[in-house]
């Protein structure tokens, strides 16, 4: 049983950094419930799909959720809504402020209607500035914040990421302060500034040395050298016996290249493999570099994995719509009507 069994959530949100926010939920016991577009749903359904039709990525981000297709353009998904909303804690979007406004999920509405309730707004630029209203994705608040070194392109997903963690923990706080309060409090949060967030922190560029790099062995397999502390790095040195190389660990340039390339010797006599069983013993910070299907290989992935909490499979398209508006008092004959008008 999570923490936040108990809590219901409607998720209006859509692609990553809302389905990331909700999926820390869930995982936590949270009862998560997508309300998505009846004419295909969330859009990562369908992105980047396998032949077979099965997207990973929707799988991993909405499972422990449950689904109920709602069009929120027609006028009679207003009512339905509500009447799921009476019984949930926290509602959720990812619409640009205009566009939440027009549907009439916005937070200031919905409160008016539902003042328990926790409202969560993620998007690109926040609810204020001259961007609010612009169409953006990870990759434009990346540029925006700094990010981005061209030609080459950014990696991970920060600020779809860094969002959601940051809508997660805040709607968590605004739980707990409505278990305080009675009242509910709306969240708003920035996928450009949580892109910011980032840029304040050095990349591993920044510092890049002997002791911190990466290397190649002799049989073009890498390993990553992170031998920040003083005491890893002096048993590296001793390890590979180039103790001359021990007061250099932060040595200046042209230095620091001659370091760099002193270890990138050394590491180029043996196979990977040897070197990792040359430090099994050894605490300097030193690991294998994964290939992406190498990683799950690994027995502490294995390990992790195994002490992962049960978990539902993503839910298909619609498969809660009956059951849930049933127990929220929405009768047969009304979701026929519904479903025929293409509300649900």
């Amino acid at each position: 049983m999570g923490s936040l069994n108990g809590v219901r959530v409607l998720d209006l949100t859509r692609l990553l950094p809302g389905a990331y926010a909700t999926l820390l939920l869930a995982d936590l016991g949270a009862e998560v419930i997508k309300i998505e577009d009846p004419r295909g749903g969330d859009g990562m359904r369908s992105l980047q799909s396998q032949p077979d039709g099965r997207n990973p990525y929707f799988e991993r981000l909405n499972r422990n959720k449950r689904s109920v297709t709602l069009d929120l353009r027609k006028a009679e998904a207003a009512a339905v809504l509500d009447a799921l909303a009476t019984h949930a804690d926290v509602m959720v979007d990812s619409f640009r402020p205009s566009t939440a406004r027009r549907l009439g999920v916005d937070p200031e509405t919905i409160h008016s209607r539902h003042p328990h309730l926790v409202c969560g707004s993620i998007s690109g630029f926040g609810a204020n500035g001259p961007y609010v209203e612009r169409a953006a994705h990870d990759i434009n608040y990346q540029a925006l914040a700094g990010l981005v070194r061209p030609p080459a392109l950014p990696g991970p997903l920060v600020g779809d990421i860094g969002a959601a963690m940051q809508a997660a923990t805040r709607i968590v706080a605004a739980l707990f302060e409505r278990s305080r309060t009675g009242l509910g409090s709306t969240v708003v949060v920035s996928i450009h500034e949580a892109a910011l967030d980032w840029a304040m922190f050095p990349t591993t560029a920044d510092i890049a040395s002997g002791c911190y790099n990466v290397y190649e062995t002799a049989d073009g397999q890498w390993l990553a050298l992170g031998a920040l502390e003083s005491k890893f790095w002096k048993g590296f040195c001793e390890r590979i016996e180039r103790p001359d190389l021990i007061p250099l660990q932060h040595a200046p340039e042209p230095e620091r290249t001659r370091v760099v390339n002193a270890v990138r010797e050394v590491f180029r006599t043996r196979t990977r493999v040897e070197w990792l069983e040359r430090f099994a013993s050894d605490d300097v910070c030193l690991t294998t570099i994964y290939e992406p299907e190498e990683v799950h290989r690994d027995p502490h992935v294995a390990a992790a994995a195994g002490r992962l909490s049960p978990h539902t499979d993503a839910p298909a398209l619609g498969a809660d719509t009956d059951a849930l508006l049933e127990s929220a008092g929405i009768v047969a004959d009304r979701r026929a009507s519904l479903r025929a008008a293409g509300v649900i």
